[in-house]
């Protein structure tokens, strides 16, 4: 049995385990365990499933304490980096350490984070619209092409974002286009799909969903995806320089700042439960 917690960051939510735990196939952990209609539940848990698994290990002997994370995505593929799941790394940090300063080393690189009260700050480094980092198949930045039915601007936010702003994120049926944009020829590593649309009676803030590479889905939030939209946004003259944007996924409001020393992304994170599982029987790799 494995003792493992549930955390989710504006409705993103992930299975967390202490990396110092045996998990002989951690792949197999995660496909079994984030399946939304068997995987991990609790009587009165209001999800059953996961959008991940964080596998952290934490190195308390720094300061501020490190912690290096691993997500094992619902399809057993490891992902660079997500927004939420690094606020989540940052919470459990805190709780086992009671810092409210904490580095989380990702495969995209270190994020700082910061904790107060239930807000989790992190510096999630420089946005790229660079073809080699998001990257793509073409020799020039992607901005504003037309993919399938979306309109979208390629960046980078630690993982490839297909943004696309449209007038209403409600209107658009995401798991019938999400997957052509996600699969698109010129993203060789494939791209989350994120739409937006600005919400009229406010300013700046902007609706948002997003359909997850790895999750094969639609998730209630998104991290990286959040910081996407204001990235392109701010790329394509909706925002001025430094101005910060509240982007509401359905899971929440996430803030988010672009400036030239990076961008920064802030939104609350739950630890929903604690419970044991059985680890999960190694599965042949087709």
């Amino acid at each position: 049995m494995i003792h493992v917690e549930k955390y989710h960051g504006t409705g993103n939510d992930f299975i967390v385990v202490d990396a110092a735990l045996t998990v002989p196939d951690r792949r197999a952990f995660a496909i079994e365990y984030c399946d939304r209609e068997t995987g991990i539940s609790q009587p009165d848990a209001e999800t059953t499933g996961a959008d991940g698994v964080l596998f952290l290990a934490l190195e308390d002997q720094y300061s501020p304490p490190r912690v290096v994370m691993t997500l094992v995505q619902p399809d057993g593929s490891v992902a660079a980096m997500c927004g939420n799941g690094v606020r989540c790394a940052a919470a459990w940090a805190s709780r086992k350490t009671g810092a409210d300063e904490l580095m989380i080393d990702t495969l995209a690189g270190t994020r700082p984070a910061t904790i107060a009260d239930d807000t989790v700050r992190v510096e999630m480094g420089q946005p790229s619209f660079s073809p080699e980092t998001v990257p793509l198949a073409d020799d020039s930045p992607l901005i504003e092409m037309s993919i399938d039915e979306l309109t979208v601007t390629a960046v980078n936010t630690g993982v490839p974002h297909a943004v696309a702003f449209v007038e209403d994120v409600d209107s658009v049926d995401l798991e019938r286009v999400g997957p052509a944009v996600r699969n698109a020829s010129v993203f060789p590593d494939g791209a989350n799909v994120t739409i937006a649309s600005k919400d009229a009676g406010q300013n700046p803030v902007f609706e948002q969903r997003t359909f997850e590479r790895g999750v094969e889905g639609e998730t209630a939030s998104c991290g990286t995806g959040a910081v996407a939209v204001a990235a392109v946004a701010h790329r394509l003259g909706f925002l001025e320089d430094e101005e910060s944007v509240t982007v509401r996924p359905e899971g929440g409001g996430l803030e988010v700042s672009i400036s030239a020393g990076g961008a920064v992304l802030s939104g609350p994170v739950v630890r929903s439960y604690e419970t044991e599982l059985p680890v999960a029987e190694p599965r042949r790799i087709s």
